[in-house]
Formats: C-alpha cells, structure tokens, sequence
C-alpha cells in the first residue's frame, strides 16, 4: 500500500500542499537536521529541520481497526520520497510532555485552551503540528521516532483498555465528576502512564521523548479546519491500541474537550531562526489570543494506578479470534438450518 503521509486521514488523513514533481529518493540523512540547546532554554531541544508536506510511504503491514475507523500501518519499506518542495524550519520544543520534567506524571485532563493558556504562562505556546512531527521523524523522517516498524515495547502504547465508570444513574463518566476525591480515584484507576522520559527507547533522533503513545497531545492544526476540531488537534495518540505514529493527527475533538488520556508539551520560536522562519497555509484558521495562566500548577499524584498492561493488544491475534467466532457463528447457523429448515 503506497501513500501520501500528511498530518492525517479520517483519524489520519494526509495532508497534501502543491508541489513541484517527484523529488529523488530522501538521503539516509539530512545536514538540515539538528539540536543545538544554545537556541532555546535550558529544559527545551533546539530542531532545525527540513519538514515535507508530501511524503510518500509504502505500507507493508496494514492494519484495518473496524471499531474506531482507522487503518493502522505496522510496517513501512524504508524507501520514501517527498513530493514537491521541503519546507526549512526551526524551533523549541519541549523535551518531556508537560510539566516537561523528567520522572513526573504527564499533565492530563487539560482542554486546548488550559493548555496553551499554560504553555504562554512560560511564555512559549502550543506546538503547530508539524513542529512536533519534525521533531518525532528526525532528521531522517523516520514514520516512527524509533524506527520504521511499530514497537509497543519501545514507546508506552497498545495497553489494554480499561473502561471508565459511569456516575450513579448513569450520564456523567466519574472523571469529570465535581467531588474531587471521586474523580482522582477514578483517574487513578484508569491510568496506564509511565513518567515522562522513563522509556529510551521512546526517544527521537532531536532527544524529544514520549512523542507517540502515553499520553496525546494537543497542537495548533496547520491544515484547514475539520468539522469539531476547529484549529485544534490531537497528536502521537494516548496509552491504547490508535495511531501511535509521528505523522497523523486526530480531529475528532473540539478544543473545549479534556479527557484523562490528553495533555500537552511546549513549544516556541528559536531567538534566530536564521532564515529558517516558517508561517503556516492561509487557508488556516488562526486559534483566538488564551491569557496566559497556568492550569497545572501542581505536581500530578496517582494512588495504586495499574501502570500499563503487561500483556499489550495484539492486533493479529484479535483478527485470528473474530474470524473463529464468524466461523463459529456461521457453522451454527448451517447446523441449525439443516437439522429444521422451516423453523
């Protein structure tokens, strides 16, 4: 399966600007790619980097994930071309999801804009999206920070899902609930984070961790705006079985919407860019002015929280086990149909 990888289709859909012809094959390299800390604040990696808007991708382990809509791609063929023109960037980002402090719990039931109204208390802001999908590929656009094939044992993702509880008569999940007590202990039951920075293996080439998987991150959408999600989306997926990837991007949620697998990092403008300054489409649409305030002021505790699943989602045996059950089902339905046709 050949595609075009933009920022997202459905769930993930590509994203796709005007370009001049085929480029050559990309190098293994890019002398575009770095991280320099003297750009940007001590706790912040400094990426200059060559993003491309279209990026073609063969897929040769595809996954199609009826219940929510989406096609996971495992594998990729690690030849890949970029269609039309690159786009010279640079920037901070921050290098541990918020509170960007490494060992703590990442920051979770935030909205878009708790989010950047938090990130502009310490004067940056939220990161556009293909700022954190530059500093996810590398230098070398890799599909995932750690490589070309998808690994639940390098970034905290594919944890078995744990359903969250109603409130008493149903109508309100208890993590929204105003009794703060109930809601932490329903939160702590849910969680299946790791501290930020404790898995190296979930690191990219610019030294960025924890970019797919744990938690899902808000971003300012550089595309057009989609339906709910306005100038808003949602990128690297949460602690579950979803996209996990460094391109696509979700537009299911407005930017009024907080959940205990969503949360945020930082990014801002390096002091010079040195004529790698970028400015998104004009076809898109501008997020409003947040005042600055800082909504997780405090350090994250969970109680006796799960942590992640020991046995991790398999998305091969699930297939295996429905097409048994569709077996199963359609064997019944011969036998009984042959042992009384008329009933």
């Amino acid at each position: 399966m050949t595609s075009l990888e933009g920022e997202a289709a459905v769930e993930a859909s590509a994203e796709l600007e005007a370009g001049a012809g085929l480029d050559p094959e990309l190098p293994a390299g890019s002398e575009a790619g770095t991280s320099a800390s003297s750009d940007c604040p001590s706790d912040m990696v400094s990426v200059r980097a060559d993003y491309c808007p279209e990026l073609e991708r063969q897929c040769t382990v595809i996954e199609h994930d009826d219940n929510n809509h989406l096609e996971i791609c495992h594998a990729f063929a690690r030849e890949q071309k970029c269609r039309g023109r690159v786009l010279p960037m640079a920037f901070c980002i921050d290098r541990y999801e918020y509170p960007n402090r490494k060992g703590e719990h990442p920051a979770w039931m935030v909205t878009w804009y708790q989010a950047q109204a938090t990130c502009e208390a310490h004067g940056k802001r939220l990161c556009w999206a293909r700022e954190w999908t530059v500093a996810c590929e590398g230098p070398d656009l890799l599909p995932f920070p750690y490589g070309w094939e998808r690994d639940p044992s390098s970034c905290n993702m594919d944890n078995l899902y744990i359903k969250p509880n109603l409130a008493d008569g149903g109508g309100e999940l208890l993590i929204y609930s105003k009794d703060h007590k109930i809601a932490e202990e329903e939160l702590s039951r849910l969680d299946r984070s790791v501290p930020s920075g404790s898995m190296e293996t979930c690191r990219s080439a610019f030294g960025v961790y924890d970019l797919p998987g744990n938690v899902d991150e808000w971003v300012v959408s550089d595309e057009p705006p989609r339906g709910r999600s306005k100038w808003a989306g949602l990128k690297g997926g949460g602690w579950g079985h979803v996209r996990s990837q460094c391109r696509p991007m979700t537009f299911s949620h407005d930017p009024g919407f907080a959940y205990y697998s969503i949360g945020f990092r930082c990014c801002r403008d390096v002091a010079d860019a040195g004529g790698r300054s970028w400015s998104p489409s004009s076809q898109t649409m501008r997020p409003p002015v947040v005042p600055a305030h800082d909504f997780v002021p405090d350090p994250i505790t969970v109680v006796d929280a799960p942590g992640p699943s020991q046995t991790k989602y398999d998305w091969r045996e699930d297939e295996r086990r429905r097409a048994r059950a569709a077996r199963a089902m359609q064997s019944k339905g011969d036998g009984e149909s042959d042992s009384n046709p008329y009933e």
